[in-house]
C-alpha cells in the first residue's frame, strides 16, 4: 500500500517523495495502528490523513476546531479533484443535513467537522450511517488539560470511539506538543506511545530574531514598506493595539487587512478573505486570527507585543513559510508586554491553571532575554534535549557591535531619582534633553542637575535609550491609569559604578525575499486565476511551485510536471496559461538561466539557479574550495561556526559541490555508517544518540547528504 501511497503523492499533490515522518505515519495508518504524529506547522500534516484517506474505503472524518482551515482545505481539496465536505456553524441546517446525506451516500473521501458537533448525541449516532475507516483528530493538543488550548468538546472523541467500527483507525495530529501533552494525547485516544512519529520541531525555513530597546513603531514602519510586497501577519495582544496598527499601516499607505474577535462575523470574514486572496498584503490581528489558516505565502510573521507563552507563539509564527521558502518571524519585545499577558491570565483563567499559565509566562519572557540560540531554545522547551544552535537566528547571526553607554545610562537614572521616580518616560526624556515645554516649568524639573544633561540627542533618542534600559531591567515600569518608572535594584549597581551597560547597534530592516520580475509576473496571473475561480491565490500554486518555475523555465508539459507541487490535475487545469506566459517570458529575456530537468536531457547545459544562496553563501562556498575547515572559515570571517555550517548545508542542497572530507573527520566515519545503519534516516536525534558527542548534527546531516549523493551517482 505504500506503493499506492507514493503514486497518489505524485498523481494528486504533484510531489514526488514524502517529507520525515509522513511515509512512516502513513504506513502506521494503514497497518491499523492507532497513532500520534507531531510536526512543526508547515511539515505537511494533512497529507498524512488525506493519502490513507485515499487508499481507504469510506469516508475519513477529519475532527477539527477551525472553521476557516475546513474551507481552505476543502478548496484545496477540490483543485485536486478529491471529493471533501465540511460540516460546522457556517452552514445552515439544511446544507448541513445535505451534505450529511450525500456523506452516507459515500459522496466524500474526507469529512470535516467540528468537535462541538460531537457534543450531540443525534450527529454521532448519524456517523454510524457512515464507513468510517479512519478518524483524525487535528490540533490535538487541545485535548489535553496541560496543552495550551483545551477544549472540554474533545473529550467525546474517546466516546465516538467507541460507537464506531472495531477496525476505525484513529490518526492525532498536533504542531504543538510537550512530551505532557503527548501524554495524555495517548492516554485519551488510547493510542500505544511506540506509535508515536515525532520529526522533531524544528522549520529550518524560518529565522527567529527578538528585537529589543528600539522604537517598535519605527521598526515595524519600516519593515512593513521595506518588505510591502510579501504577505504578513502582525500580532499585537488586544483588539485596541489591532485597531491603532491598522489605523496607522492604512495611513502609511500600506494595503492592510484586520482581525479580532470584538468585530462583527461578517467583517471578520471579509477581512480574513481579503488576505487569503492577497487583496490585503499584511493582516493585523489578535490570537484570533489565524488557526488552521492554510496561507502558504506568508513570508513574515512580527509579533508587535509577546504572546502568554510559547505554545502559541510558535505556533503563530509558524504560520510564515509554510510552502519552505525562507521566512521570518521576528518578536518586538518590552518589558510592559509580560504586565499586559499577567492581565489577560488574571482576566481568563481558571484558578487551578492559573500557576500553570503564569509558569508559561515566564518561559516566553525567559526566551525574548536569552543571549543564546533561539531555535534551540524552543526544541528544548517542546522536549528535544541538548538541540544544536541554528545558524540562522537572530542570536547566532547578530554581528552588531556593542557600545558602552553606561554613562548615558547614569544620567537617565540618576533623573529618574531626582524626579522622584512617579513620573512617565515622556517627561523623563523631555527632562533630560532640557524641554522648555509648560509642564516640565510647572513642576520645576528645569531647576534639576540632570535637567538638559542629554540635550545633544533628539527626545526620540533619549525615549529609546530608555526604552533599552527598561527591556534590560535597569529600569522597573509601574502599571496603572498613567505608567511610571522607577530605577530597579539592577539599575542602582549601574548608578554606583558597580555594573556597565552596553547597547548593541540598532538592528538593520532587510528584504525577507529578492525581487525577480518573472515571479511577479506568475504571482500576478496567479491571482487573475483565483479571482476567476473565487478562491485564495495559494489554492492555485503555493509560492514555492512558482519560484520553482522560475528555476525550472519549464516550456511543456512534461517539464511542468517536474515543477514542485503540481500533478496531473493541476497540469490540466493551468498548465496550458502558465507554460504560455514563461514561454512569452522566456523569449522577450533569452539570457535567462534555468535548472535542466530529465524531462530535458536534449539542453544543452545551463548554470543552475540557486535558492537560497546569497553573497554571504557564496563567500563562505569560495573558502571552502579553498581548502579551508568550517572552523578555519568561521575564524577568518568572524562569524559563528554554526552559521559558516548553515551555509555550506545550503550550498550542498543546492547541488554545489563540497569536499565532504573537510567537513567530517575521516575517524568518525566508520562510527556514522554504523548509527545510520541501526538508526534509519528519518529522525536525526536517535542518530546523534548512537555517536561520540564530539560528532556534531552538523556533520550527520553531512554525512546523510553524502549518502544520497552516492546513490544517486549509482543509479545513474
Amino acid at each position: 500500500m505504500l506503493e499506492k501511497a507514493r503514486e497518489l503523492l505524485q498523481t494528486y499533490f504533484g510531489y514526488p517523495s514524502f517529507r520525515i515522518g509522513q511515509e512512516q505515519a502513513i504506513s502506521s495508518v494503514l497497518q491499523g495502528n492507532n497513532t500520534v504524529c507531531v510536526m512543526p506547522t508547515g511539515g505537511g500534516k494533512s497529507i498524512v490523513y488525506q493519502i490513507p484517506a485515499l487508499i481507504l474505503p469510506g469516508t475519513t472524518l477529519v475532527i477539527s476546531p477551525l472553521i476557516s482551515l475546513m474551507k481552505d482545505q476543502v478548496d484545496t481539496l477540490h483543485q485536486l479533484g478529491i471529493s471533501a465536505a465540511f460540516i460546522n456553524s457556517s452552514l445552515s441546517a439544511q446544507e448541513a443535513a445535505e451534505t450529511m446525506e450525500e456523506a452516507v451516500h459515500g459522496g466524500y473521501k474526507l469529512l470535516y467537522v467540528a468537535p462541538e458537533r460531537l457534543e450531540s448525541y443525534e450527529f454521532q449516532e448519524m456517523l454510524k450511517n457512515l464507513q468510517i475507516p479512519l478518524v483524525a483528530v487535528d490540533e490535538a493538543h487541545c485535548i489535553s488539560q496541560w496543552g495550551h488550548d483545551f477544549r472540554p468538546s474533545y473529550l467525546q472523541i474517546a466516546r465516538l470511539m467507541d460507537k464506531l467500527q472495531d477496525n476505525t483507525v484513529v490518526l492525532a495530529l498536533t504542531a504543538t506538543a510537550t512530551p505532557k501533552v503527548r501524554d495524555d494525547i495517548c492516554d485519551s485516544l488510547d493510542i500505544d506511545p511506540t506509535n508515536s512519529v515525532l520529526t522533531g520541531f524544528e522549520r529550518e525555513n524560518l529565522s527567529f530574531s527578538v528585537i529589543k530597546g528600539q522604537d517598535r513603531l519605527a521598526f515595524l514602519k519600516d519593515y512593513v514598506k521595506k518588505n510591502r510586497n510579501e504577505a504578513g501577519i502582525i500580532y499585537a495582544a488586544t483588539r485596541k493595539t489591532v485597531d491603532q496598527l491598522y489605523e496607522w499601516l492604512k495611513k502609511e499607505g500600506i494595503d492592510a487587512a484586520h482581525y479580532h474577535a470584538g468585530m462583527k462575523d461578517i467583517d471578520r470574514a471579509n477581512e480574513q478573505e481579503r488576505f487569503l486572496k492577497d487583496q490585503a498584503d499584511v493582516m493585523v490581528a489578535t490570537s484570533a486570527f489565524g488557526m488552521g489558516i492554510d496561507k502558504s505565502n506568508i513570508r513574515y510573521v512580527v509579533h508587535y507585543q509577546m504572546p502568554k507563552n510559547m505554545e502559541s507563539y510558535y505556533q503563530e509564527a509558524g504560520r510564515a513559510g509554510r510552502d519552505g521558502l525562507p521566512s521570518e518571524c521576528t518578536m518586538l519585545y518590552s518589558p510592559q508586554d509580560v504586565q499586559i499577558q499577567r492581565f489577560l491570565i488574571d482576566q481568563s483563567s481558571e484558578q487551578g491553571r492559573m500557576s500553570q499559565e503564569l509558569e508559561k509566562l515566564q518561559q516566553m519572557a525567559d526566551y525574548c532575554h536569552t543571549e543564546n540560540c533561539l531555535q534551540a531554545y524552543i526544541l528544548e522547551y517542546f522536549g528535544e534535549r541538548e538541540a544544536e544552535p541554528c545558524g540562522r537566528c537572530g542570536n547566532c547571526t547578530d554581528t552588531r557591535t556593542s557600545v558602552d553607554v553606561t554613562k548615558e545610562a547614569q544620567m537617565v537614572l540618576s533623573c529618574i531619582i531626582r524626579m522622584g521616580q512617579k513620573y512617565g518616560k515622556a517627561i523623563t526624556a523631555a527632562v533630560l534633553t532640557g524641554s522648555r515645554n509648560k509642564k516640565v516649568l510647572d513642576f520645576g524639573f528645569n531647576k534639576l542637575s540632570t535637567y538638559g544633561i542629554l540635550k545633544e540627542q533628539s527626545v526620540k533618542q533619549v525615549t529609546e535609550l530608555i526604552e533599552f534600559l527598561i527591556s534590560t531591567n535597569l529600569i522597573g515600569v509601574e502599571h496603572g491609569a498613567y505608567p511610571t518608572i522607577y530605577v530597579s535594584p539592577a539599575g542602582k549597581e549601574v548608578l554606583t559604578g558597580k555594573q556597565q551597560v552596553f547597547r548593541k547597534e540598532a538592528v538593520q530592516i532587510k528584504q525577507v525575499s529578492n525581487d525577480d520580475p518573472l515571479f511577479e509576473e506568475l504571482r500576478q496571473l496567479r491571482k487573475t486565476v483565483a479571482e476567476a475561480e473565487h478562491v485564495p491565490p495559494f489554492v492555485i500554486f503555493s509560492d514555492s511551485s512558482l519560484k520553482d518555475m522560475c528555476a525550472r523555465l519549464p516550456q511543456s508539459e512534461e517539464e511542468f510536471l517536474q515543477v514542485s507541487g503540481v500533478g496531473q490535475h493541476k497540469l490540466e487545469k493551468y498548465g496550458e496559461t502558465f507554460i504560455k506566459a514563461i514561454s512569452e517570458y522566456v523569449e522577450a529575456n533569452p539570457d535567462r538561466e534555468r535548472v535542466l530537468t530529465a524531462a530535458t536531457p536534449s539542453a544543452k547545459t545551463t548554470k543552475p539557479v540557486k535558492k537560497g544562496i546569497n553573497d554571504s553563501y557564496l563567500e563562505t562556498y569560495k573558502l571552502h574550495q579553498e581548502g579551508l575547515t568550517v572552523t578555519e572559515i568561521a575564524a577568518k570571517r568572524e562569524l559563528a561556526v554554526s552559521t559558516m555550517e548553515t551555509h555550506l548545508l545550503q550550498c550542498i542542497q543546492n547541488g554545489m559541490n563540497v569536499n565532504f572530507s573537510l567537513l567530517i573527520p575521516d575517524e568518525y566515519l566508520a562510527d556514522l555508517e554504523k548509527a545510520v545503519s541501526e538508526a534509519g534516516r528519518d529522525r536525526l536525534k536517535p542518530i546523534k544518540e548512537r555517536l561520540p558527542d564530539e560528532v556534531s548534527y552538523f556533520m550527520i546531516k553531512v554525512f546523510l547528504y553524502s549518502l544520497r549523493k552516492q546513490e544517486k551517482l549509482s543509479v545513474e
